[in-house]
């Protein structure tokens, strides 16, 4: 498997509109953060998670010619509201996956009412294939996907593991049960906004703790804000295969 990480900053994203914080300010690259977001390629198969407001920008930026569908975390904004860019995928492919719990569907009906409606629907509108899941694995092509539960701070969130990948975002409580079924995974994605304490996200120290608890070969901090610090600054305190995500960086597993 293949995964780009398609955005890996906050929900304003790095910089924030007029932002004079030196971190928005940097002119390195690995500081420039869209909202978060991976692509995950195997074989023939290409599945998005989340599609926030940079999901136009991400797919032409990474040269993203078809996917097999969208994965959904949760309902918040920087997670969802691009749904409505999946129209040239539609109009080449036909009816888009979306993949999520019934909760957040219930939302993206609200807040896509055109999408959905099936009497005197807007041509231009995408169609969507609606797959409910829950906490039970499903199949996406020829891979088992194990649903992780956990919560931001009382939302519940879904976070995924794909054999040896895990992804898992918008964490502030992570149940011990929920870190079990992580447990003997290669490569692990989780979030970590700040070094300082949040209500509603890991921060970087509660993130760490959790990667020494699951032992994965390796680590990628994503949904980071500008308060993390300098991606160069940052990525030398961090222990041995612990990496901070960035926007454009593939790995394999």
């Amino acid at each position: 498997m293949k995964v780009t990480f398609l955005g890996t900053g906050t929900s304003q994203g790095i910089p924030i509109i007029g932002s004079n914080h030196p971190v928005c300010l940097s002119t390195n690259p690995k500081d420039k953060r869209l909202r978060v977001s991976v692509l995950l390629e195997w074989n023939n198969f290409n599945y998005v998670i989340d599609c926030g407001p940079d999901f136009r920008q991400q797919m032409i930026a990474n040269r993203v010619e078809r996917i097999n569908g969208i994965l959904f975390t949760h309902e918040h904004n920087d997670h969802v509201i691009g749904l409505d860019d999946v129209r040239p995928f539609y109009f080449r492919q036909g009816n888009i996956s979306i993949f999520c719990h019934q909760r957040v569907l219930k939302e993206l009906k609200k807040r896509f009412e055109y999408v959905f409606q099936i009497e005197n629907k807007y041509p231009g509108a995408p169609t969507l294939n609606e797959h409910i899941i829950d906490d039970s694995p499903f199949n996406l092509g020829d891979k088992k996907v194990i649903p992780i539960n956990v919560y931001h701070p009382d939302l519940q969130v879904y976070g995924f593991r794909f054999d040896d990948f895990a992804y898992v975002t918008d964490a502030k409580v992570f149940p011990e049960e929920e870190k079990e079924k992580l447990k003997g995974v290669k490569v692990l994605v989780l979030n970590a906004l700040r070094k300082e304490e949040h209500r509603s996200h890991l921060n970087l120290a509660q993130a760490l703790k959790i990667i020494q608890e699951i032992k994965p070969e390796r680590a990628y901090l994503t949904h980071i804000s500008h308060h993390m610090g300098f991606h160069d600054e940052v990525q030398k305190e961090l222990p041995e295969g612990v990496f901070l995500a960035y926007d454009n960086l593939k790995i394999s597993i």
